[in-house]
């Protein structure tokens, strides 16, 4: 069968799909864009935009509950669960347009959906078209990973694939994972009104942010009623008809869990089934597909970008390697991917964002730094919001300016992260944030003011008797200078 012949092959209608067609079709190329369901990928449909909405509502019903500390004395509420879902499948559709393939297929783009797979390293097939591509991007996005527990049913148990299908709300409701994921489901349900237990091998929460800082996050869950089970192995599952019953072993000993509903978040698996990406030859790596600092795979007019290829399963930097994968298949030289300054956000309440090393890792690093931190407490915008927990955390780089890494736990840290992340691409330092005037009253004061501590850092003891000298000496010059005066 003829081939159709593009400049440009996308496979997957995620982030970073949509980014690299919309952009290769924007500078003239001819492309085509391949989805298995539906465009907009894991962000729109099961992933970021649905869960930030879950968010809200959860964070407008902890707000009611706390209508005294506002000088509130009366405040009333009800709700059903079935109408939060409701509202979620509202939101994605005011949403749904900008990802849709009425707008893309108006960009000049051949939208087509099924299941393609290579016949060769330039060529896909759904066994009745071919595609030629000149050149590929393979993102495919992941999926939730479900480990082999035994006993447990993938489909008796809820994952970020369909919790969005849930309309009754679980009296008992535990969370397996307390990564980012597991911990927003778990705050939320809470606030909702289900008994929740968190589940981990971990220790604690998020495992990859600093003790100092999840600390906050920890605190804000015991308060809301979250039971936690750490150190904890899920040994077995067993499902009855209207309940299930998890087996844990903590310690040595065993212990029985029963619950209404089991959800399931301890990772994602990158989708390359189907794809027969040994025809083309292209290599994989930990599961993902292997790529150079170029996002070029094994096959060198093949790129691959976001949760396929890892190393940080984020809808931000999809789309940032799109951008990277448009720069090197289409103009001469070739741009680096920067894994230095990658920012993320954990939407607990509070807010847990870092951007570059934590504390821990430049510990491990064995780098020598310096920590500078402010307490949100101390922040007047954070005591006038009623909202004072957490803090503002820099690493840098001992002796000099340069930010290695940054953290922020508390109100709108997501957003806060941003000076952060900006001062650390463009190698401004701590001093540039110093430098920034800063309306007051606001969060992002609280970068600044730990801008202000780096500075003071900076005087030495002799210093600050030097000044002494200067200005007993200068308020002498000035009584003289009066004298002679007269």
């Amino acid at each position: 069968m003829a081939a159709k012949k593009y400049d440009l092959i996308v496979v997957g209608g995620g982030s970073g799909g949509l980014v690299s067609a919309a952009g290769a079709a924007g500078l003239g190329a001819k492309v085509a864009l391949i989805e298995k369901k539906k465009l907009g990928g894991d962000c729109l449909n099961t992933g970021c935009v649905p869960s930030k909405a879950l968010i809200r509502s959860a964070r407008a019903i902890r707000d009611m509950r706390r209508a005294s500390e506002f000088g509130i004395r009366d405040c009333q509420f009800q709700f059903e669960f079935a109408d939060i879902v409701d509202r979620i499948r509202e939101i994605q559709g005011k949403i749904e347009p900008h990802d849709s393939p009425q707008r893309f297929r108006g960009l000049g783009i051949d939208v087509r959906f099924g299941i393609f797979s290579f016949r060769n390293a330039h060529e896909l097939t759904d066994g009745a078209d071919v595609l030629y591509g000149k050149r590929i991007v393979i993102a495919t996005g992941s999926s939730p990973l479900v480990p082999p527990i035994p006993g447990c049913e993938e489909r008796r148990c809820i994952t970020t694939e369909n919790i969005w299908e849930m309309r009754v709300l679980p009296k008992r409701f535990a969370i397996i994972g307390a990564g980012p994921i597991g911990s927003e489901i778990a705050q939320c349900f809470a606030r909702f009104g289900s008994h929740v237990t968190l589940i981990d091998i971990a220790p604690g929460i998020l495992p990859r942010e600093d003790g100092d800082m999840k600390g906050y996050v920890e605190g804000a869950f015991q308060e809301e009623g979250i039971e936690f089970k750490f150190n904890t192995k899920v040994v077995g599952v067993r499902h009855e008809p209207d309940h299930h019953v998890v087996n844990l072993e903590r310690g040595g000993r065993g212990e029985e869990l029963i619950c209404d509903e089991i959800f399931i978040a301890v990772g994602r698996r990158p989708n390359i089934g189907g794809l027969e990406l040994e025809r083309a030859g292209i290599a994989t790596d930990k599961g993902g597909i292997a790529i150079n600092d170029y996002c070029q795979t094994s096959i060198p007019h093949v790129y691959a970008c976001g949760d396929v290829t890892g190393p940080y399963l984020f809808t931000h930097f999809a789309d940032y390697q799109a951008r990277l994968v448009l720069r090197n298949a289409f103009f001469p030289g070739k741009k680096r991917v920067d894994y230095r300054v990658v920012p993320w956000c954990t939407y607990t309440d509070p807010e847990l964002a870092r951007v570059g090393l934590s504390e821990n890792e430049a510990r491990g690093k064995k780098l020598s730094f310096d920590v500078y931190s402010f307490e949100l407490s101390d922040l007047d915008r954070a005591i006038c919001d009623s909202d004072a927990r957490g803090k503002v955390k820099v690493i840098v780089r001992k002796g000099r300016d340069d930010i290695l890494g940054g953290a922020i736990v508390g109100a709108h840290a997501g957003d806060l992260i941003q000076e952060i992340t900006f001062s650390m691409k463009n190698k401004l330092g701590l001093k540039a944030i110093l430098n920034t005037i800063h309306p007051y009253p606001t969060f992002g004061e609280s970068t600044k003011k730990v801008a202000e501590d780096w500075l003071m850092a900076r005087f030495k003891p002799w210093m600050k008797g030097l000044f002494s000298w200067y200005f007993r000496n200068l308020l002498k010059c000035e009584i003289l200078r009066g004298a002679w005066d007269e």
